[in-house]
């Protein structure tokens, strides 16, 4: 048993030696590398990010107040089921307009603060698919003719 014991010393340090002679190829990491590590450890996010407050508090609402209660006012005939003022979205279920036998569904979103058309976007559907263009334009045309009269009436005041 002792003479076994020198034999395997012998070929673990020649096994070492000769793995310590070649060129591993091995110079670190390179420049590219290093620098999508760097890219990957900033972006990366964890589920602990979803409970920090990163919002900034002094954020305005773009929402045209004109646009966004003539939205409403228009709309009135059907069934809210999300409102919210701080994105600018009125999200309604179906229901019937008046003088119409057919069932609506609208999504208004008021995306600028301009009393404008640019700042109205308005998607109406039926039960069997997307609303006829010309039935849209005709909403869109009733909600800024009434944002414009709610205007004006506010600067009569």
């Amino acid at each position: 048993m002792l003479s076994i014991l020198p034999r395997t010393l012998a070929c673990l340090l020649i096994s070492g030696l000769v793995a310590s002679c070649g060129d591993s190829g091995y110079f670190g990491p390179s420049e590219g590398q290093i620098e999508a590590q760097q890219r990957l450890e900033e972006d990366e996010e964890t589920i602990w990010d979803l409970f920090e407050n990163n919002l900034d508090p002094n954020t305005t609402v773009a929402v045209n107040k004109y646009i966004w209660n003539a939205s409403l006012e228009v709309l009135d005939f059907l069934p809210i089921q999300t409102v919210d003022p701080f994105t600018g979205v009125i999200v309604t279920g179906f229901g019937t307009a008046p003088g119409s036998g057919r069932a609506y569904r609208a999504t208004v979103y008021v995306n600028d603060p301009a009393l404008d058309a640019r700042s109205l976007r308005v998607a109406l559907a039926t039960r069997s698919g997307p609303a006829d263009p010309d039935t849209v334009l005709a909403v869109e045309d009733a909600i800024l003719t009434r944002a414009r009269q709610l205007r004006l009436a506010d600067s009569n005041l």
